[in-house]
């Protein structure tokens, strides 16, 4: 099927890195995992069993959701390869040479949304890519997308988001699922700034990384600069209401003004310029 992937041995590999993780993601994990292990201490005498049964069948669900999601894609969507869609197989290969995510496929699928998700509990991991991406995007946006969905990859979210998210559905009293559930939420949240950092590191452009950002927020209304000047203005006042943190705490994402002001941060960092350097070095020796 000519898969997009990228194994070692097969080709000297750059080196690795995921010093890009936003740093704030495994103090929260930590925290998550510690609140669900507190939760299933604190109910085990009733629920040991149970959770055990639970977390069992939410993992087998969850394989069982990713292979059928697999099948669906493999009938609906194109996968991307170097006859396919030459331009962003080069984008692909670009964006794996720099953040090494390990073996991974890439599918462009029909919709008409703009949006992009990876999915798998194996490997390889699968990228999706809605079609309204390739029309709205320019190259260097695509190339912040594409590396933002390998950053998960990369950095276990992939995967981990599965198991996490199975263990927060434990059977437990309502507030402890619901501060579960909430942990999670935070949880995901901090996986979106880290993923951004390495979309940021795949396009090296603050600018092009800020614009498809609200490319997506903007989503099929993105056809003018007037759409996207509205976009803007939406994204701005999203802080502004008192209870905007509130709602966002009830999100998987946080809120695109936030995302853009971490990503900013992140570019004039130290770090950052240490990281670009090293991955543009590695994949010129690649």
């Amino acid at each position: 099927m000519g898969d997009v992937q990228h194994t070692a041995g097969s080709r000297k590999q750059a080196r690795k890195t995921t010093a890009y993780r936003y740093p704030n993601e495994r103090a929260i994990l930590a925290v998550t995992l510690t609140l669900v292990i507190l939760v299933i201490a604190l109910t085990a005498t009733a629920t040991v069993c149970l959770s055990a049964v639970f977390v069992l069948a939410m993992l087998l669900i969850s394989y069982l959701v990713t292979r059928s999601q697999h099948q669906a894609l493999m009938a609906n969507g194109r996968q991307v390869t170097p006859r396919s869609t030459p331009g962003l197989h080069a984008i692909v290969e670009e964006s794996a040479r720099r953040l090494q995510p390990g073996p991974v496929q890439v599918f462009v699928v029909p919709s008409r949304t703009m949006n992009a998700y990876t999915f798998g509990l194996s490997s390889p991991k699968t990228v999706v890519l809605h079609a309204p991406l390739l029309q709205a995007m320019d190259g260097d946006e695509l190339r912040f997308v594409v590396g933002h969905e390998m950053g998960h990859v990369s950095l276990g979210h992939t995967w981990l988001n599965s198991l996490v998210g199975g263990l927060a559905g434990i059977p437990s009293p309502f507030f402890a699922s619901a501060l579960l559930a909430l942990a999670f939420l935070w949880w995901n949240r901090a996986c979106e700034f880290s993923a951004d950092r390495a979309g940021l590191l795949a396009c090296g452009d603050l600018r092009k990384a800020v614009s498809a950002l609200v490319k997506l927020a903007a989503g099929s209304n993105a056809r003018t600069r007037a759409d996207l000047e509205k976009a803007v203005q939406r994204i701005e006042a999203e802080d502004d209401h008192p209870l905007s943190g509130l709602g966002e705490a009830l999100r998987t994402h946080p809120m695109m003004v936030r995302r853009i002001e971490e990503l900013q941060r992140y570019a004039a960092s130290s770090q950052y310029r240490r990281l670009q350097a090293r991955m543009s070095r590695d994949v010129m020796r690649g």
